[in-house]
């Protein structure tokens, strides 16, 4: 969808940011739309003016509604979405929560994120547990027939990284779910970096449990994220820790954990950047996941190809569906000088480094790479703009 075929100027329009910079770094964190900084510091004025507790009161509707537009986002019911501070934190909540023995394997991708690989090496550490990773196919996504030939009885949890943080990789989550249903294996999807650039559905994937980010291409406030539980699973799970919100000390030595996915929540929260995270789902609903898709999937497809044709910059994205992350080096340049280079011109990308995608990296004898990540309001023209600056640099 380009730029003729989108309409740009309202995105821009509605996105401040866009007049002060070229961000292409949306998978680290997207530039806010003008309603979602409206909603987050009308909060928190109102909490200025009237008291923290007491403008969570006025609030309800509004924070209550999160759970409803997170629900329309991926396909699930309201009871099994838990609002958690950030993705991490709600991907650790769900993890934490299951119980591992000696011999219990946890299988997962080569690309998986460091944070998640750490939580896994720990449990192995702890209990015994053994952490494998499924070997890519052809294209370097998860091979789903060799995950196939893995599982046995022992398999306890298939954890994978959907979109890893390291290039513009879309993992195949429902092939991967089709054999999680069929061995009745538990499954863990880490969606940080694609949820709010593709349509997801929770009911399609097969997926048991899904974390989040708020910041990245849903475009809301850092500080925000959201755990989804399948229903019935929700009981069979023990947060690994609780307090007076997900749980209630009914007697002197005795306390009940509540029955929906807010048992993972905890009752100190960030009001303000809550109710601006439902303000970006819905304006992410209004824009429509696939038109979304669309243009974010075309302006990397534009991105990669202009890239590619400067003779020193190599682009390093695998798979057979590629999204809005476009990763590269260029010849004889550290990408970290790359980086800085690009922030003296207010151009705005990441540099990924061995440390948060070890396996992955190391495998390919990758040091690091420059990561630049498109969304919607970014312009064609901006990608001429930066590739033409690239090639300047080397």
């Amino acid at each position: 969808m380009s730029d003729t075929t989108f309409d740009i100027l309202r995105a821009r329009q509605d996105t401040p940011g866009c007049e002060q910079v070229l961000h292409f770094n949306n998978a680290g964190a997207a530039l806010m739309p003008n309603r979602v900084l409206d909603a987050v510091t009308g909060h928190l004025r109102l909490e200025a003016e009237i008291g923290g507790y007491e403008a969570a009161e006025s609030a309800h509707d509004a924070v209550e509604h999160v759970y409803d537009a997170i629900s329309q986002l991926i396909g699930s019911q309201r009871d099994e979405i838990a609002i958690i501070e950030n993705a991490t934190r709600a991907w650790d909540m769900a993890f934490y929560s299951l119980s591992f023995k000696p011999g219990d394997r946890i299988l997962t991708s080569i690309a998986e994120y460091a944070s998640n690989y750490i939580a896994f090496l720990q449990i192995a550490q702890r209990t015994s547990a053994t952490v494998e990773a499924i070997p890519n196919d052809q294209h370097g996504q998860v091979s789903v027939e060799a995950l196939q030939r893995m599982i046995d009885e022992r398999v306890k949890l298939i954890a994978i990284t959907h979109v890893p943080t390291n290039g513009g990789l879309v993992n195949p989550a429902m092939e991967i779910g089709k054999i999680a249903r069929q061995a009745n294996i538990l499954y863990l999807l880490d969606a940080c970096q694609s949820v709010g650039q593709m349509p997801l559905n929770v009911q399609v994937i097969g997926c048991d449990m899904l974390s989040a980010t708020g910041r990245k291409y849903l475009r809301g406030p850092r500080g925000t994220g959201f755990l989804y539980v399948r229903r019935d699973l929700i009981e069979q799970l023990e947060p690994p820790f609780l307090d007076l919100h997900a749980a209630t000390w009914v007697t002197k030595d005795r306390y009940e954990i509540r029955a929906d996915a807010r048992r993972f929540e905890n009752w100190e929260t960030n009001y303000a950047g809550k109710i601006g995270l439902g303000v970006a789902v819905d304006y992410a609903l209004a824009w429509g996941l696939e038109d979304i898709w669309t243009r974010v999937s075309h302006l990397a497809s534009t991105l990669r190809t202009r890239l590619s044709d400067i003779p020193q910059v190599q682009v390093h994205d695998l798979g057979v569906q590629k999204c809005g992350i476009v990763t590269f080096t260029v010849a004889e340049r550290d990408p970290l000088e790359i980086g800085y280079k690009l922030a003296g011109q207010k151009m705005n990308v990441s540099v990924s480094a061995t440390a948060s995608t070890r396996l992955d990296m190391e495998q390919r004898g990758l040091a690091s790479v420059v990561r630049a990540s498109v969304h919607y309001y970014n312009s064609e023209e901006e990608i001429e703009r930066f590739c033409d600056f690239v090639s300047r640099i080397g």
